[in-house]
């Protein structure tokens, strides 16, 4: 905003100005200048005269009609705040009053953030305008006292965003319209939403997404005859440069030619399609040299499309690359082989344990080798919610373990939060660890703590091994107790989309089950990992992920695991 130059002529040959600075309330400058307009009337003998007076009815009329303007500006920003406020507590409600199915809907946890990180900047700019310093105060005294979302957590919700987007292959349109996969719950974006949502994917330099985004926004806005929610000059110029971006100069020029038919003065417009043209100039140069051959490149001009892969039937075709393939398991188009799964079963498992043996669990095999096997029902409702309750106030940012230090740090491609639950600490807490000892036969004096893990919006954490590799030789070496044997996951939610736990060397998928358990070992009997159980769990697209692990190393299970004779038994 520039500063707005004020003019006050005064009687006779006074002239008074000063410079309204952006967000400065035209009340205080009458506040401010009131005195020296008195000072300046009554000074003197300017009251001696009629006339000179007639000269004071003019100026106080002139001042009246200024007072009445910045009224008119106070109660437009008045009604303006008052919408604002409609809005938000029309949203608020439908969020306070169906809190988790609301909030399950990535969409509608993407404009939670969005609202708080960005809108209410909005808002707060039009108080500080009209408002004076002590309200801005107490704005700025409550972000601070609370954790309100900043830029950066704008940009994470506009990444889990698109990362769903990418991983269950999601129309723009269908994001945009809030239909994901039936949620109960949607609201649509506006082209704001949709602008925002394209500029921090520019920000990320993934023009794709950039240009899908900015299509979009320019589709809602054109539907927008009432109240435009973003500047249409800036959605084409985004959409411009990113189409620029992924090699598309012609299109580039035809955009930035729609722009500056709707806005000619654009100041970047101009200067932008001179370069275009200037682009697409030598591209038609180095198209005239190669047809005579004076570049001493290739002549022919065709450039080939590599065709996307298809995906195979069964994890017994041609494989497919690991990116490929467990976004493919992620939305469940791959499973085991009919080969493999008619070998499966399901059981009832009590490992001699005595007390399983009055109380068999129900087992099913999801994959024979390496063996992942399912348990049902193995956590009660009541052990879920104490842990739950032990550990919310403990999550954080989820970490990983730097192969070359052993040092442990956040990575973009682990997004949840976890806290670890100690054992002694709840009597639930050692009833399930008991619960883990009895089912695997395997010590736990050495495992690790009970790390109870929560998966939001978009929440993920891509193929990974969980145990050590030969080249990371400073993992786990803090907990002197060897490599991690094996891994059991208890899944203490149910999750309405999404949030599966993938093996794409072995095509095996565990989806969550509230109460349900998964088991696995990581390592063969002589010590050597095994690289079939590399997983991942996929993001959540609608719901909430809650998820407990227990990993349980080598030391200790010489007897419960005895050592094999060959490296893959």
């Amino acid at each position: 905003m520039r500063n707005s130059l004020v003019v006050f002529v005064l009687p006779e040959t006074s002239v008074w100005c000063c410079q309204l600075r952006p967000g400065a309330s035209r009340m205080r400058v009458l506040a401010f200048i009131a005195p020296l307009l008195a000072a300046s009337v009554c000074h003197g003998e300017i009251f001696t005269a009629l006339v000179d007076m007639e000269h004071l009815a003019y100026t106080e009329r002139e001042l009246l009609g200024m007072l009445d303007r910045a009224i008119q500006a106070e109660e437009q920003k008045i009604q303006t705040l008052k919408k604002y406020m409609e809005q938000y507590q029309r949203v608020n409600r439908e969020l306070v009053d169906n809190q988790e199915a609301y909030l399950h809907n990535p969409v509608n946890a993407y404009l939670v953030v969005k609202r708080l990180a960005a809108d209410w900047k909005i808002v707060q700019g039009v108080i500080t305008e009209n408002v004076g310093s002590k309200f801005v105060e107490n704005i700025t005294q409550v972000s601070e006292s609370l954790r309100i979302p900043d830029d950066e957590d704008l940009n994470g919700a506009a990444m889990a965003l698109i990362r769903l987007q990418d991983t269950y292959r999601l129309n723009t349109a269908d994001i945009a319209s809030g239909e994901i996969q039936g949620s109960r719950l949607k609201r649509q974006l506006t082209a704001g939403d949709c602008f925002e949502l394209g500029r921090q994917s520019y920000n990320n330099a993934d023009f794709k997404h950039t240009a899908l985004w900015m299509e979009e926004a320019w589709k809602i806005w054109r539907s927008e005859s009432d109240e435009r929610t973003a500047p249409l000059g800036d959605i084409l110029e985004y959409l411009a440069f990113s189409t620029y971006k992924m090699g598309d100069v012609e299109g580039a020029l035809r955009l930035t030619n729609q722009l500056l038919d709707e806005e000619p003065g654009h100041p970047r417009g101009v200067g932008n399609k001179a370069y275009y043209e200037q682009e697409l100039a030598k591209q038609a140069s180095t198209v005239r040299r190669q047809r005579k051959g004076e570049t001493g490149e290739e002549e022919d001009l065709d450039v080939s499309v590599r065709e996307g892969y298809t995906v195979p039937e069964s994890t017994e075709e041609a494989r497919l690359p690991e990116r490929d393939m467990y976004e493919a398991m992620c939305r469940g188009e791959i499973t085991v082989p009919p080969s493999k799964a008619r070998k499966l079963k399901c059981y009832y498992a009590h490992n001699s344990a005595p007390f399983l043996l009055l109380q068999p669990i129900r087992a099913e095999d999801l994959y024979l080798k390496p063996h992942l096997v399912m348990y049902h029902d193995v956590m009660y409702d009541s052990e879920i919610e104490a842990i739950k309750q032990l550990a919310s106030p403990r999550l954080a940012r989820a970490t990983v373990q730097n192969s070359k230090t052993g040092q442990l740090e956040t990575a973009s491609y682990r997004i949840s939060k976890s806290a670890w639950l100690k054992q002694g600490e709840h009597p639930l807490v050692d009833q399930v660890n008991r619960r883990v000892a009895q089912l695997t036969g395997l010590n736990l004096d050495t495992a690790e703590e009970l790390q109870v893990v929560n998966y939001g919006m978009g929440g993920h954490y891509e193929p990974h091994f969980d145990f050590a590799r030969k080249e990371e030789t400073n993992a786990f070496k803090s907990l002197g107790t060897g490599n991690r044997i094996a891994t059991f996951i208890f899944y203490m939610s149910d999750v309405e989309a999404g949030g599966a736990t993938v093996f794409p060397e072995i095509g095996a998928a565990v989806w969550p089950r509230k109460g349900s358990a998964a088991f696995w070992y990581n390592l063969h009997r002589s010590g050597e990992g095994d690289y079939d159980t590399r997983h991942a769990a996929c993001p959540v697209l609608i719901g909430s992920k809650w998820v407990s692990n227990k990993w349980i190393h080598e030391i200790g299970q010489e007897f419960a695991r005895p050592c094999g004779l060959t490296p893959d038994e």
